[in-house]
């Protein structure tokens, strides 16, 4: 991974609303090519570019957007994998910077020797930002195959605010949002291929992440087909308590918009009665309790 410095939980402050910018972010809900990286790139970019003409500030694409995900041997996934500043990357941080914005964009990062991974990076338009490689791989698809990531799972400042990523099964394990939500991470992003029997991700995982840790949490999702496994698209954000911000509830290509601010994340103290009913999703947490977490089964 890229270079992330460590943010410690915040203070419980009252955010200040005049101190919270709004930015207007996209995920693009998009048909992917199997093996087919110019064709995906292609579309990628003319995505960009309506949702740049749109407002959006932070453009985000589904997992393994470059490659495809439904490969059937190791050897035809290297065939496809790219180093973080290979071609495909290149030509969408160009994109970027003509265009002012920021993107996610899901791939197969080639690595030394025979090693790949199931990435993604986090572009500014001067250059990528961070990357992520995914750490919990199911036995599915083109994870058979690749390298688990070895974090550490880190959130990384942006012009645009604090940021997490993760990948499709990760979203599962409750303890990698909320690791990137000790580590400040305001907007988490979770870039996926959900086939039809993921649908309870999109239906309450999202909500459940966002509410669990008081962020907004954003999941992309692809549509199309590969080897006779259908994509459900339903493209989701979710804000702070859990509320269904923006969604694309269909298996149809287009792009979800939304506005959000992302530093009211910071506060995680709820007042519902002065003094009477008051919660805090961080302060109230009891890590004593919580050894077997992290112990091997």
């Amino acid at each position: 991974m890229l270079n992330r410095p460590h943010v410690p939980i915040p203070a419980t402050r009252i955010p200040d609303q005049t101190m919270n910018p709004t930015i207007r972010i996209a995920g693009v809900q998009m048909n992917i090519a199997l093996g087919q990286p110019q064709t995906n790139v292609a579309r990628m970019l003319a995505a960009l570019r309506e949702a740049a003409g749109a407002g959006a500030q932070l453009i985000v694409f589904p997992e393994c957007a470059v490659s495809g995900y439904g490969f059937e041997s190791a050897h035809a996934a290297r065939e496809i994998a790219e180093p973080i500043d290979g071609p495909s990357v290149r030509a969408i941080q160009d994109e970027c910077r003509q265009r002012g914005v920021y993107a996610v964009v899901g791939m197969l990062e080639a690595a030394r020797g025979d090693a790949f991974y199931n990435s993604c990076v986090f572009l500014a338009p001067d250059g990528p930002i961070a990357s992520y490689r995914k750490t919990h791989l199911p036995f599915l698809g083109v994870d058979r195959f690749t390298t688990p990531g070895e974090g550490p799972l880190a959130a990384f400042d942006t012009p645009l605010g604090r940021m997490g990523m993760n990948i499709c099964y990760d979203g599962v394990f409750p303890e990698v949002a909320r690791a990137l939500a000790l580590d400040g991470a305001e907007l988490m992003l979770l870039p996926t291929n959900w086939p039809p029997g993921a649908r309870g991700n999109s239906r309450h995982l999202v909500a459940a992440r966002a509410m669990e840790n008081r962020v907004f949490y954003l999941a992309v999702n692809r549509v199309g087909e590969e080897g006779g496994f259908p994509f459900i698209g339903e493209t989701k954000l979710c804000g702070l308590a859990g509320e269904t911000i923006a969604e694309l509830p269909h298996a149809h290509a287009g792009i979800l918009y939304a506005e959000i601010q992302p530093a009211l994340a910071r506060e995680k103290k709820i007042v519902i009665v002065p003094d009477r009913h008051e919660t805090h999703r961080f302060h109230d947490r009891r890590p004593d309790l919580y050894g077997r977490l992290v112990a091997p089964i």
